[in-house]
């Protein structure tokens, strides 16, 4: 028996592990650049450990000269922890975070330097609480807070503040240079100016170098770059650098570990670039797809054996993603026993899709191997109302409590509280602005200024004065709110969203700072769901209450048998035996952003199929698809997500051959037809024959423009068109040549 042969019986014996070939090779392969490409499910963090093991048990490498790198702090200790489960005997290897090297990397230069800073970032406690020269913590996210204020004249809300953040972050994390700052697309107002400012305050407002995490990136590899001194020290440090998770590894992160192992070349690279679904915040998969330009002598090899999940849900899972083009190919495939394939639902309405879930889950067995997955944390509000009826208890590993203190939460309640008293001008201050009394600042503060106990609506119309046009719309708005009092709160809410005015100002205010429409709507439409069967204003306000001490206690629940709660997002590296991906529809998932960016191989809209992806493959034996077609009155349609996994359970019947011919038509061109219509001009690029039509190419209609072919049979095909899904039939799309090659053009 050979020593490699010895270390893979030792670790079978002593732990139980047996490696497959492929898994074998990338233990083995430990000299110059690798780049191992891991399904789901396919063992990369045991491959990697292994890896490690082999380095110092067989090769006699000192562990100390060993750095593996990962993206969490999660990771980094799940990492550490089956290290030391598998070979307890050995000294440590170091285990990081990209951003605790950039740290240390960062800290060594400061030193040299003799230069002063301080982090920026991170919890209140401690020295940040230390008053910056504006008398505020200097903490970034008060410092943004500031500088929004000033600069656009308004107060940041926490949405704007996430996006805020995470657009300084995408920028600094692709490296993108400050004259093409203008170019990185942001919702938020003054979002550009906001950070410049923000810059010149970290560089100049105190006598310390304030840094924030993504300062820390940017200042270790811009150290790497330019002190030749401490990149020898840190090139000499490790012979062997390994970093997994690389799919969420951004641009600045990348350039840092090809600096690190620059000399020996000796990386592994463990990743999957159809897990990549981090863009929005830096993470870079072109990196991986381009890895042999950066590394010409790199070896490449493919885990593709899922150990996860049965063979139903691997087959469709892997077909699914091959709608991507920008990927490897890859063929994942299991051993594992057959289950039931997967399920599509899609309801008639959106509350029958939480009914169904509640009634599903209260038979399963193991709450504990049942998750909930959505892409929105809003998703999950309307769901824990209906789960905490059951009685059905749910953990939330990134429970969100902002909705409760949500801007257009709190103008509800405001809207609610006038009808129990229309004599405060402090809760008409607040919403004065949102409804159609057309009441502005001015008037406003001259109502403030009266204090008679009388109604604002009277004072107004008494002693404000007043546009002829206020004086009807007042009149009508006091009476509506006179109306609602004692109205059930769902009732109210659609008076508020209606006749008030409260939904087109909500529009107003998207167009002119930025909002996301589609966010706030979605907010109004769970607030109906929570009012839904409830009898007062009052009983509202309380279950709001209630719910927001649930969703608080949520996170206290991990390791119960609890249902678990996630985003797409956050439920990459966990598994469930039982998965619901829920609210499935177009407008979510994908979002319209995601189809403003859809062409051929468009960036977020692959994204957007990793992310589906990702949801598909948490599920070991049983995996459910929601949508539905209708919410709060609005029409919806199912997820073309939804669409592509029906045709992969259920593909079309094959066209039949005499379905291809042309049908003796094709001499009718220019001719007038049976009806006496003289039909449309051909396009000289028209699909003649249904050969020539695929599932998910992009065509081009004569009169709806591009579109995706997202269904096919002998009669008829769906296109997804830009404005929604057209069913048309084949034999008249193809004799009257309605149909190009969506490429043709140069689209």
């Amino acid at each position: 028996m050979t020593v490699r042969e010895h270390f893979f019986a030792r670790s079978r014996d002593r732990l139980g592990v047996a490696l497959n070939d492929i898994q074998k090779q990338a233990v083995l392969q430990t000299e110059g650049p690798l780049l191992l490409l891991a399904s789901p499910g396919s063992g990369k963090t045991t491959t990697l450990i292994m890896r490690i093991g082999y380095l110092i048990e067989e090769k006699g490498v000192n562990p100390s000269r060993i750095k593996a790198v990962t993206f969490s702090r999660a990771s980094a200790t799940d990492m550490k922890e089956r290290y030391r489960l598998f070979f307890p005997q050995h000294p440590a290897v170091e285990f990081s975070t990209i951003h605790s090297f950039a740290y240390e990397v960062v800290r060594d230069l400061f030193r040299r330097t003799g230069m002063p800073y301080r982090i920026i970032e991170g919890d209140m406690k401690g020295e940040n609480q230390a008053p910056g020269p504006d008398h505020l913590p200097l903490h970034k996210k008060m410092i943004l807070r500031m500088l929004f204020h000033s600069i656009v004249g308004e107060q940041i809300t926490d949405d704007q503040m996430d996006e805020l953040t995470t657009y300084i972050s995408f920028i600094k994390n692709r490296m993108v240079p400050r004259d093409q700052w203008s170019g990185v697309k942001v919702g938020v107002p003054g979002a550009e100016a906001v950070l410049r400012e923000y810059e010149k305050y970290k560089e100049s407002s105190h006598p310390e170098r304030l840094i924030d995490y993504d300062d820390m990136l940017i200042l270790a590899n811009d150290a790497l770059e330019t002190d030749r001194e401490l990149l020898r020290r840190y090139q000499g440090r490790y012979d062997y650098v390994l970093t997994d998770e690389s799919q969420d590894t951004s641009r600045v992160q990348h350039a840092m570990i090809e600096k690190l192992v620059r000399e020996h070349r000796n990386l592994c690279v463990v990743a999957d670039d159809d897990q990549s679904i981090y863009s929005w915040r830096g993470a870079d998969p072109s990196y991986l797809l381009n890895f042999k330009q950066t590394y010409p002598e790199a070896v490449i090899m493919r885990m593709e054996q899922n150990y996860r999940s049965s063979k139903e849900i691997v087959g469709a899972a892997n077909q699914f993603i091959r709608r991507n083009k920008n990927r490897y190919v890859k063929n994942m495939f299991t051993d594992n026993a057959s289950s039931e394939p997967p399920k599509i639902h899609v309801f008639a309405r959106y509350i029958d899709q939480t009914r169904y879930l509640t009634e599903a889950i209260q038979n399963a067995e193991l709450l504990g191997e049942v998750a909930i997955l959505y892409r929105n944390h809003s998703s999950s509000i309307a769901l824990i109302n209906e789960l905490d009826r059951a009685g059905i208890p749910f953990y939330m590993k990134d429970a969100d409590n902002r909705f409760f203190s949500h801007w257009v939460v709190e103008d509800i309640l405001n809207f609610m509280r006038m009808t129990f008293t229309d004599k405060r001008p402090d809760l008409l201050e607040k919403i004065h602005l949102k409804f159609n009394g057309y009441i502005s600042k001015r008037q406003m503060a001259a109502l403030k200024e009266i204090d008679n106990q009388e109604s604002v609506f009277d004072n107004l119309l008494n002693h404000v004065p007043l546009q002829d046009y206020q004086v009807k719309a007042l009149q009508m708005c006091q009476e509506t709110f006179r109306q609602m009092k004692g109205m059930p709160p769902l009732h109210a809410i659609r008076v508020i969203r209606g006749r008030l005015g409260y939904e087109k100002a909500l529009e107003k205010m998207c167009e002119r700072l930025g909002f996301r429409k589609e966010s706030l709507i979605g907010i109004l439409n769970t607030l109906e769901e929570i009012a839904h069967s409830l009898e007062t204003m009052e009983e509202f306000a309380g279950r709001l209450k209630y719910l927001e001490s649930v969703l608080k206690s949520a996170k206290s629940r991990k390791g119960q048998d609890a249902v678990t709660l996630s985003t797409f997002h956050s439920a990459k590296g966990l598994e469930f035996d039982r998965v619901y991906m829920i609210d499935l529809i177009e407008g979510i998932i994908p979002s319209s952003e995601d189809r403003k960016d859809d062409s051929g191989g468009a960036p977020l809209m692959e994204e957007a199929a990793r992310l589906f992806y990702v949801g598909m493959t948490r599920a070991r034996t049983h995996l459910e698809l929601l949508a539905y077609r209708e919410r709060d009155g609005e029409k919806t349609e199912e997820s073309v997500f939804v669409t592509e996994v029906r045709n992969i359970l259920n593909p079309p019947k094959p066209i039949s051959q005499a379905g291809k011919a042309g049908s003796g038509n094709e001499g009718r061109r220019g001719k007038k037809g049976s009806q006496g219509q003289v039909p449309m001009a051909i396009d000289p690029h028209a699909i003649r024959t249904l050969s020539e039509l695929q599932m998910g190419e992009t065509v081009k209609h004569s009169v709806f423009g591009h579109g995706e072919i997202v269904e096919l049979s002998e009669e008829s095909i769906s296109i997804r068109f830009q404005r929604g899904v057209k069913k048309l039939s084949i034999r008249v799309c193809l004799e009257k040549g309605l149909l190009s090659n969506g490429a043709e053009d140069g689209s």
